[in-house]
């Protein structure tokens, strides 16, 4: 995108007082607290803000990456592809082990390194899942509080939802009762639009209605068809976990105190308990900046709670000893307490995308391809925080099933949580990147990946890992980044999957409606072979950055998982997770809502053990 710089400095734009949010270590009163929660991402501030509700308890938060105050390509939605662009502050750099679905191409993996995590760093987009995904929470861990009735309220306390900034009228674009306006972290419909795009898609509703039904609101639970993007944003600007449970009037609490630049390398002083559970007697740190970084340690009086995601959180029970025995006792690292399955089952979704050239100047490339319309956009912005700035430029997504009769089924049971989960998710969005001309970009991603196989035990169904991903370590040196191996578009249903969306998404602009808009598409994937395809695939796909399961919950009794219903770790006491880790299977959506409500429930399960 191009980028007048001046404005940076001229937009005015500064978020409010830090508060209690510390840059410096030597600044905190003390390093002793009822709870120490590690990562201040998506669950992580949830906790914080939550259980500092109660003035009895404080909390401290190590937060490894920097200050999301003031940092305009997170905060302004439109410029939200700079943040994936080359090596950068705002994420770890991650990248991930040879993938041998993609033929044995490694790919950067963006983790957020800001305070908010991925909330401040992601696509901002809100979608919950299928109702039935959260039902087979529920069934797998024995816990009804998982099932998506029990987690509904969840939901409305993490929600305020808010009148996009043009304020249109929404009628006919959600459904109202789905929703709440009295939560904490703002979601709203778009407040900019491309109407002659906007009505292709929708005409598309009416011309294919079996194949592509319009949805009113795909956060009701009920995702499949087509429905208005709904996206983490209030008032012009994204809404992150920072921004929204540590505002001024949180973050100002006597009792939370949150530390940036604080890299938690392991937990430590391990000792037995008279029950034979494994504790720890503090959270070693590295903070400072540059030269004069030094390790310390914070004492949790009440429990240590890891919501440093599912990458950083497996990484740091491993480093503590938690986890594999064989393969920490490789490396030299002593085991304390032997969870085989921390770090694996590392579940995320397989994505491609594709365009097309379209004889419409209305799209997102009039404003990226032009400096003078880019600075007035970003004027307006400024000036009013409305404007195309304060979106980004996808109007809808498709949530799809694969035909009952596809063949992969002959084989393959549908990893789907139920009938009425889908497949196939198709963002649809104006503009692509590209140095000039107009285009629409269509996002296909494979939503239920195979990398396990399904089994059954009575009558629940629980997942083996048989050709997953997994996080491991490298080395035992805590700050050497672990090895992510993501386990993409290794099976048979995973490349099918991802071939049907493509050959969805072009039945979608094959819609009569098309017609005289579009010119061609940029790869003409239509006429390949099934095995070009394939090639094709394995050497443009990438993840979805939606990881989860690497700390995966289970029933209090199972052989497997790495945390209980209540989210406490098998074998531990006074050590939890609260992050999207802990999802044993990936949700039918982006992950982001998903891990605000583990958040929220988690904060109240540490509430009921401690009140």
């Amino acid at each position: 995108m191009l980028l007048n710089l001046s404005l940076l400095i001229l937009t005015g734009v500064v978020a409010p007082s830090l508060a209690k949010i510390y840059e410096d270590v030597a600044d905190l009163p003390g390093l002793e607290y009822d709870f120490v929660i590690v990562g201040g991402g998506a669950a992580g501030n949830v906790v914080a803000n939550r259980l500092t509700e109660n003035p009895k308890f404080s909390v401290l938060v190590l937060e490894a990456g920097v200050s999301n105050e003031g940092v305009m390509d997170s905060i302004v939605p439109f410029l939200v592809g700079n943040l994936f662009t080359g090596p950068n502050a705002y994420e770890w750099n991650y990248t991930t082990t040879p993938q041998i679905g993609l033929n044995n191409r490694s790919t950067p993996y963006p983790r957020a390194h800001i305070l908010g995590g991925c909330t401040a760093h992601n696509g901002m987009v809100y979608t919950r899942g299928s109702a039935e995904d959260y039902d087979r929470y529920a069934a797998v861990t024995g816990d009804p509080g998982w099932s998506w009735d029990s987690l509904l309220p969840y939901f409305f306390k993490n929600e305020k939802w808010t009148q996009p900034t043009d304020h249109h009228d929404t009628r006919g674009q959600f459904n109202p009762s789905v929703h709440s306006t009295n939560g904490i972290n703002s979601v709203s419909l778009s407040g900019y639009h491309w109407p002659i795009f906007e009505h292709h898609v929708l005409q598309t509703t009416r011309e294919l209605p079996e194949e592509f039904p319009f949805n009113l609101d795909f956060n009701s639970g009920q995702m499949l068809g087509i429905g208005w993007l709904q996206s983490t944003i209030g008032g012009g600007k994204r809404s992150t976990s920072a921004t929204s449970y540590l505002a001024p009037k949180f973050a100002q609490r006597r009792n939370l105190h949150v530390l940036l630049h604080a890299q938690v390398s392991r937990l430590v002083h391990a000792q037995k308990t008279k029950q034979g559970a494994v504790t720890f007697g503090g959270v070693e740190f590295l903070q400072g900046i540059s030269y004069c970084e030094s390790l310390f340690t914070a004492k949790a009086t009440k429990e240590i709670i890891l919501s440093a995601g599912s990458v950083g959180t497996p990484t740091i029970l491993m480093h503590s000893g938690i986890g594999d025995r064989t393969a920490l006792t490789a490396l030299g690292i002593p085991s304390v307490l032997d969870l085989p399955s921390v770090g694996q089952n590392a579940t995320d979704q397989p994505f491609i995308g594709a365009r097309w050239s379209v004889n419409s100047t209305q799209t997102a490339d009039s404003i990226s391809q032009n400096a003078t319309r880019f600075n007035e956009a970003y004027k307006e912005w400024n000036r009013t925080h409305t404007g195309p700035f304060v979106e980004i430029p996808v109007t809808h997504l498709a949530w799809l099933r694969l035909d009952a009769d596809s063949p992969i089924f002959e084989n393959v049971t549908d990893p789907a949580a139920g009938p009425n989960t889908p497949h196939i998710e198709i963002s649809i969005g104006t503009g692509g990147v590209a140095a000039t001309g107009n285009f629409i970009s269509l996002g296909m991603v494979v939503l239920n990946p195979t990398s396990r196989e399904r089994n059954n035990c009575g009558n629940v169904s629980f997942i083996k890992r048989i050709a997953g991903g997994s996080v491991t370590l490298q080395s035992n040196n805590p700050f050497d980044p672990p090895l992510i191996d993501l386990g993409l578009l290794k099976t048979d249903f995973d490349i099918f999957t991802i071939r049907e969306a493509i050959k969805r998404a072009y039945r979608l602009v094959q819609a009569p409606v098309w017609r005289d808009y579009i010119i061609a598409p940029t790869t003409d994937l239509s006429n390949l072979s099934t095995e070009a395809l394939d090639q094709f695939i394995r050497n443009g796909a990438s993840a979805g950055a939606h990881l989860v399961s690497t700390a995966a919950m289970s029933a209090r009794d199972a052989s497997y998982g790495v945390v209980n219903p209540d989210l406490l770790v098998k074998g531990a006491s006074g050590l939890s997770i609260i992050d999207a880790s802990i999802l044993p299977f990936i949700t039918s959506a982006h992950t982001q809502a998903a891990a605000y409500v583990v958040g929220e429930r988690g904060a109240d399960l540490v509430k009921e053990r401690w009140r």
